[in-house]
């Protein structure tokens, strides 16, 4: 196989020609050159085609130095280093094919070569020499040069997670633009992105990682096998790590990589560790060293990049577990999604439309991030914050229960503690099972999460309100079709709760409620449910203030109770038992617990139908009729709403008058979105 290719420069003063064929690689010269000194072209070709390679060797004493020196000099100038050594040209064979994991951009030429030199420790290994022809490439290519000296002290770590940079080739000329080459390691076929397009993709991974109870036992986790859901977490738990050391290793050098995707990351079969790759963008925390002057401007610098490294890697888990975002489309709408300001908190509500669309039997990344409590959405979000101060760092990332198996005890935080029961409330309300038992699990998580609410005052409820809340669960009443035989079939959709706050100067908030709805006019209702789609509207107004809420153990006194029959004792017992007891420190049932109280106005309703009724105002009133009777009271008369025991960026639990509890999941604000 022959490789040619013809490089000019736009100054017209340079012309390269290089032509591959089997281990021939020639560069001819200036064009200028050979006009004005009328040399031949072997000649001139002799005179240009000086070679100049550096690689990366061990620091060794002025005494070894002298016996073990390689061909050449050292390199001079900036390049000038004890770790840095020149070689020939002819120290390497140019094989005839490239791997696609080695794919470069527009300005990179990528060659595979083998080192053939027997007097260099890299003899008889393969490397990627990558020629770099733009101006800004070859930047790129001494930057990662000099980040190589940076982190040599620290030789194992940066041979275990970085792609190893042995040097570069370049040729110097006078007039006209030099060639560089950037030599560094080569750790297999396929970088990360193309391992999870393969089909066969985790039976090949756990191949070439070569997964035994040693291994998965780095992430706490001494078994092998089982299903593929448990299998594809294993192998995600350890691929996060090996990724989140190496990132926090290029973190602890004041270091940012910059360009964490997954094109740029590969997998060595030889140590089996992730590589990073190279640092040719990588950026300092610090202009003028962490001891300059400007140390609250340095430290701003080095907290956002931080946080855009972090933002990479939660991009990055997101597509090694949801398969879907590798398309480009699909991830488009998931950076949207966050550009848009909205709480990626949310990124299951806006999610689990796209994942369930083509999965009817369950979408196995799904699975995989509700597991143990939802504890792979919780991390996820924490890396995708939109506010970079709130994003997760490395080693808080590495101790996340997510990214640790079973046989490793994490004490999980309060923060985790509030996920894990507003998951798990939300995934027993998509099974539409309410049986006694799940009913009064609900409730148990509805009363705890109400403890636990770690916003109490109105002017927190003021920041966290104000938004579109998806109503999941009431425990008044159930939603949807029951045995009745109605006047008109109705099938209800989503009932939303839009709050808007009505001024910045007070506490007037704006409550929309919006309840979607399908009325089924035909007799083959159950197994057809099409029909005329319409919407309910509710509009109030409310303002906040300051309440609490009252457990009275005697005879009501003075003052309203919201408290359910037995509730109370059924907590407390839940509460003393041996697994709570860890979790939340309570040794008694409180007597009072802080709640936004909320007081309404007056409301208006209307009706709204995409298509016009044939029937008289009768089947109008039926069909209001209707909605009332499957749709919680609440959600119809606002006014019944008389407080929020619980709210943060993701859940809402209301009280209403007679003790029930609703509870609400942050819905996406932009539905184009979806």
């Amino acid at each position: 196989m022959a490789l040619c290719g013809f490089s000019m420069n736009p100054s017209l003063e340079s012309v390269e020609v290089w032509h591959f064929n089997g281990n021939l690689l020639k560069t001819l010269i200036r064009p200028s050159c050979l006009r004005l000194n009328r040399k031949s072209p072997c000649s001139a070709r002799r005179q240009f085609q000086e070679v100049r390679c550096s690689s990366f060797r061990k620091a060794v004493s002025p005494m070894e130095s002298e016996e073990n020196a390689p061909t050449g000099t050292p390199i001079s100038g900036e390049d000038e280093s004890e770790h840095v050594t020149r070689f020939k040209m002819s120290d390497f064979k140019v094989l005839d094919r490239v791997s696609v994991g080695l794919a470069g951009r527009a300005d990179e030429v990528v060659f595979e070569a083998v080192v053939k030199d027997s007097g260099s420790p890299l003899y008889n290994s393969r490397v990627v020499l990558r020629r770099l022809t733009s101006a800004r490439a070859q930047r790129r290519g001494r930057r990662a040069i000099e980040v190589l000296k940076k982190l040599v002290h620290r030789r194992i770590l940066y041979h275990s997670y970085s792609m190893q940079v042995y040097g570069c080739i370049s040729s110097h000329t006078s007039g006209a633009q030099s060639s560089f080459t950037l030599v560094h390691g080569y750790h297999g076929s396929f970088s990360l992105r193309h391992w999870l397009q393969q089909s066969d993709w985790l039976p090949t991974l756990e191949a070439t990682l070569a997964l035994d109870e040693e291994s998965v036992r780095r992430v706490g986790d001494d078994s092998v096998g089982g299903p593929a859901v448990t299998r594809q977490l294993r192998l995600i738990r350890i691929l996060m790590r090996d990724l989140l050391i190496g990132v926090n290793y290029l973190h602890s050098h004041g270091i940012a990589h910059t360009e964490l995707r997954l094109e740029n990351v590969h997998i060595s079969p030889v140590d089996r560790h992730i590589k990073v790759g190279i640092l040719g963008n990588a950026a300092d925390f610090y202009d003028d060293g962490p001891n300059g002057s400007a140390l609250d401007g340095n430290m701003d610098r080095r907290q956002m990049m931080i946080a855009f490294d972090m933002r990479c890697v939660g991009f990055m888990m997101a597509k090694m577990v949801l398969r879907e975002l590798m398309d480009p489309l699909i991830f488009a709408k998931l950076k949207s999604f966050l550009m848009k300001g909205n709480d990626p908190s949310c990124l299951r509500e806006f999610l689990l439309p796209i994942l369930t669309r083509n999965s009817p039997n369950g979408n196995v990344g799904l699975q995989i991030l509700d597991r143990n409590w939802g504890a792979g959405w919780n991390l996820l979000s924490l890396l995708l914050a939109v506010r970079p101060s709130k994003r997760i760092s490395c080693l808080d990332a590495l101790r996340h229960p997510f990214l640790c198996g079973p046989r490793w005890r994490v004490s999980p935080s309060m923060d985790i503690i509030r996920w894990g029961l507003g998951s798990t409330a939300v995934r027993i309300t998509e099974e539409y099972i309410y049986r006694q038992s799940q009913s009064g699990r609900l409730a148990h998580f509805i009363e705890l999460m109400e403890m636990l609410n770690p916003h109490s005052r109105p002017k927190n409820w003021l920041e966290l309100l104000p938004g579109k809340w998806r109503l999941l669960y009431s425990t008044g009443r159930h939603i949807g079709l029951t045995l009745r035989q109605p006047p008109v079939r109705i099938l209800i959709g989503d009932a939303h709760l839009t709050i808007v706050k009505a001024s910045k100067l007070n506490t007037s908030l704006s409550i929309v409620s919006e309840i979607g709805f399908t009325v089924m006019m035909g007799q083959d209702w159950p197994h057809d449910k099409s029909g005329i789609s319409g919407k309910l509207q509710v509009n109030s107004l409310s303002s906040l203030k300051a309440g609490r809420r009252l457990y009275l153990k005697e005879k009501a006194t003075e003052g309203f109770s919201l408290r359910q029959s037995n509730s109370e004792d059924s907590l407390v017992g839940k509460l003393s038992s041996r697994k709570w007891r860890k979790a939340i420190p309570l040794k008694e049932f409180p007597s009072s617990l802080p709640v936004a109280k909320l007081l309404p106005d007056d409301i208006e309703v209307s009706m709204s139908l995409n298509d016009p009724l044939t029937q008289n105002v009768d089947v109008a009133r039926n069909i209001v009729q209707e909605i009332r009777t499957q749709v919680p009271p609440e959600m119809f008369e606002l006014s019944n709403l008389v407080c929020g025991t619980y709210v943060d960026s993701r859940m809402l639990v209301l009280r209403s008058v007679n003790g029930s509890a609703l509870i609400f999941t942050r819905s996406c604000a932009d539905e184009r979105c979806a």
